[in-house]
């Protein structure tokens, strides 16, 4: 009989600036580690070097890079997206899709804390009235843009068009790439970010003032509230039951067979952020994908934590 004990680590981001202690000792973690010894599983907390990311990446690019919003934008968690693959690409398609009058977001291919997030909307002359549209042959370089970057403290500017594409040259390196999306004008009733054990949903998050969230009207950009408190909730919030069936049992199941990913091959712990869509013709809710987060999932509802510490226990008698 083998006496050899069960071990598993429990990776955080490090920070040469933080001390150990600070990084993983928090109620939710020590519940954690807890967990595991329950289940006789010693956990250990290790820090996470980028240069030793190659065994996990690959997975995990299956569905924790944005671009999984355009691969799998037919899904009903879907909206108007796009792909630009090169900068000259952007150049061309980007002037077409303002024309509108609608805002868009841009989203490099990887990055998190909203860094390389931009909405980006027509200004001034160049906006047209409600329901028309400005010719794309019209708007060039220097056209006028009212931008916002999705990071804490940002607010928005008029910038000329070229100015932001610069400032997006950065994201088409080493075969980067951009999401462009419609912006949702919903975004002030909130954002609802649904935790995953595997194909199971096993909390909720939501945040009612978050990123890109704009200022009052008529107000200086300056006075846009910044990113509030995200409240944590059970798998069994009655007001995000809709949402948990159509994700466990409609969206998931279509992602997973266009991406050709197994449960197993889902993240043990991960998150899907919606954003409030444009309401349906019954007066529904709709929702829209805006995010997949694989890694550093931290932190999320303590009644995920046994589903995790089980999940892992199975995985670790496979």
């Amino acid at each position: 009989m083998s006496t050899k004990q069960k071990r598993v680590a429990i990776l955080y981001p490090e920070n040469r600036t933080v001390g150990r202690k600070s990084s993983v000792e928090s109620d939710l973690f020590s519940k954690l580690f807890q967990g595991f010894a329950d289940m006789g599983i010693v956990s250990q907390p290790v820090a996470y070097h980028d240069d030793c990311c190659h065994d996990v990446e690959i997975k995990l690019l299956q569905i924790g890079t944005k671009e999984v919003l355009y691969r799998t934008r037919e899904v009903g968690w879907g909206c108007d997206t796009h792909l630009y693959l090169t900068l000259e690409q952007m150049c061309q398609e980007l002037p077409r899709r303002l024309a509108s009058g609608e805002a868009r977001v841009l989203k490099q291919y990887r990055g998190n804390g909203g860094i390389g997030v931009w909405r980006v909307q027509l200004q001034g002359h160049a906006l047209p009235e409600h329901g028309q549209r400005s010719d794309p042959a019209e708007i060039t370089l220097d056209t006028h843009v009212s931008v916002r970057q999705a990071i804490r403290g940002a607010y928005e500017e008029v910038m000329a068009l070229g100015a932001l594409i610069d400032l997006c040259r950065p994201y088409f390196f080493n075969k980067g790439r951009v999401i462009d999306q419609v912006y949702q004008e919903r975004l002030t009733e909130g954002m609802i970010r649904c935790y995953l054990v595997h194909n199971q949903v096993v909390g909720f998050g939501h945040q009612a003032v978050n990123a890109l969230f704009p200022a009052p009207a008529g107000a200086l950009p300056s006075t846009a509230p910044q990113p509030g408190p995200r409240l944590y909730y059970p798998p069994t919030k009655n007001e995000f039951e809709l949402l948990k069936h159509k994700l466990e049992q409609e969206w998931l199941p279509a992602a997973q067979e266009l991406l050709r990913l197994d449960n197993c091959q889902l993240p043990i712990i991960w998150d899907c952020d919606f954003l409030l869509g444009p309401r349906d013709e019954l007066g529904a809710d709709t929702y829209v994908l805006c995010e997949i987060n694989a890694s550093c999932v931290s932190p999320f509802p303590a009644e995920a934590i046994p589903f995790i510490v089980a999940s892992t226990a199975a995985r670790m008698i496979r």
